[in-house]
């Protein structure tokens, strides 16, 4: 008789509990704050670990828990209809070189997609866009900035019709979404690699997804049953 084979446990060579380390991965992920940031708030609730534990613990686990998080979330979109995709490049520097983070926004804020090239010609347009179709299937419309490289990009997949008449304020679904991560870069006073600024764009924009709520659409008590609900799923990753 064949032995069951046990479920691969991520933690098993840690010494702390996997709740500390959702807690340290979710505080550096989800707030703006720095990795010292982090370990002087966990020692005032009696843990102490150091700052380069907060590094490890981001580097090796944040990619899972998100990974874990997206493919729940695209197995669940792909079942309805996505309406309007807002796409836009933002620069980010790195040691003085300028890189450009792709971003695909959904009709409701939800960020589908994070994408890091050095150029933002028609090459890089199509190996985003290519990547959003096949994580997320077909959309009804996409809104850009007007940047040409979208339109011969969507030409070559033969979807130009897909692509909306660009107006100046028309994509500020997609300019807000950089707010968050903005504010996120700062704190971490800029990236060092661009392989980094990939993973942490990745692992960013799904735990983002994950606990945004939109309390202003909201009543009180909806927001509250919904962010109780998005906290204990968390704590379920990798369980």
């Amino acid at each position: 008789m064949a032995r069951q084979k046990k479920p691969h446990d991520p933690f098993r060579w840690f010494d702390s509990s996997p709740e500390v380390i959702r807690l340290v991965v979710m505080m550096y992920v989800r707030y703006p704050l720095s990795l010292r940031n982090v370990e002087d708030l966990l020692f005032e609730r009696g843990i102490d670990i150091c700052h380069e534990t907060v590094r490890l613990w981001w580097g090796r686990f944040g990619p899972m828990f998100a990974g874990e998080i997206r493919r729940r979330r695209v197995h669940h979109m792909r079942q309805f209809t996505h309406w309007r995709w807002h796409l836009d490049e933002m620069y980010v520097k790195i040691n003085g070189e300028m890189f450009y983070l792709w971003r695909a926004v959904d009709h409701e804020g939800e960020v589908l997609e994070s994408f890091v090239t050095k150029t933002r010609d028609k090459v890089a347009a199509l190996k985003f866009i290519k990547k959003a179709l096949k994580r997320h299937g077909r959309t009804n419309a996409i809104i850009t900035d007007g940047l040409g490289s979208y339109g011969a990009a969507l030409k070559e997949l033969g979807a130009e019709d897909l692509q909306a008449r660009v107006s100046r304020w028309k994509n500020n679904r997609a300019e807000n979404s950089h707010l968050p991560f903005r504010r996120r870069e700062r704190a971490m006073t800029r990236f060092r690699r661009m392989k980094t600024l990939q993973k942490f764009s990745s692992v960013h924009a799904s735990v983002h997804n994950h606990f945004a709520q939109e309390r202003h659409l909201v009543s009180r008590e909806v927001y509250k049953q919904r962010r109780s609900a998005a906290l204990a799923e968390w704590q379920a990753v990798m369980a």
